[in-house]
């Protein structure tokens, strides 16, 4: 082969390596402009990262629950008046049937429900939802961390094992959708206590 032929394989052999190594950027570049954006797979809305700490008065014995208390677990969190009303009851409803449908995986997820004022909860709704730790945070600093007060009685919220405050499920609560969310981060989760 003459040299002139070489050069010229060679220089096609660089100039096809170069469009191969661009082309991942000019893709991208061009999804960017076109304005493509490919559907999540998860229901919850991922929210600002936000270290929960404070403390506030477990009614079930009168003891002082920490938030640091809760490390190593994935908590659902959800804040309401000791009234609870009917959506206040679903929301309770949602976070213990979610726990549930996880099966062997359920002793890694706790419920805690925030009371914002100072009404005590029916004995029979502290029965009906055995296991959820129910704490008075009515002047808690806990509560300045969960977005307005106006915002918080609307959404069940997501603490990680870390403590960190990162995900809210919407108003209208869809229990299948939440389930397959919180599934899918005990799966891809390996942190333990």
């Amino acid at each position: 082969m003459s040299n002139e032929k070489i050069q010229k394989t060679n220089r096609r052999k660089f100039i096809l390596l170069m469009l191969l190594m661009c082309s991942p950027v000019v893709v991208s570049y061009a999804l960017y402009f076109f304005g493509f954006r490919p559907e999540s797979k998860h229901y919850g809305d991922l929210i600002s990262v936000v270290k929960i700490n404070g403390n506030g008065i477990n009614q079930s014995d009168n003891t002082i629950l920490r938030m640091k208390d809760l490390h190593g677990k994935w908590v659902l969190v959800t804040i309401d008046s000791g009234h609870c009303d009917q959506y206040c009851q679903e929301k309770l409803y949602f976070m213990r049937q979610v726990r549930l449908v996880q099966g062997k995986e359920k002793h890694r997820i706790e419920r805690l429900w925030l009371i914002n004022d100072d009404i005590v909860p029916e004995g029979e709704l502290t029965k009906q939802y055995e296991g959820t730790y129910f704490v008075s945070a009515k002047n808690s600093e806990i509560l300045s961390f969960i977005e307005t007060e106006e915002v918080q009685t609307k959404h069940i919220y997501l603490i990680d094992p870390i403590g960190n405050l990162m995900m809210r499920f919407p108003e209208k609560i869809d229990g299948t959708k939440m389930g397959h969310d919180i599934k899918r981060l005990l799966h891809v989760s390996q942190l333990e206590h």
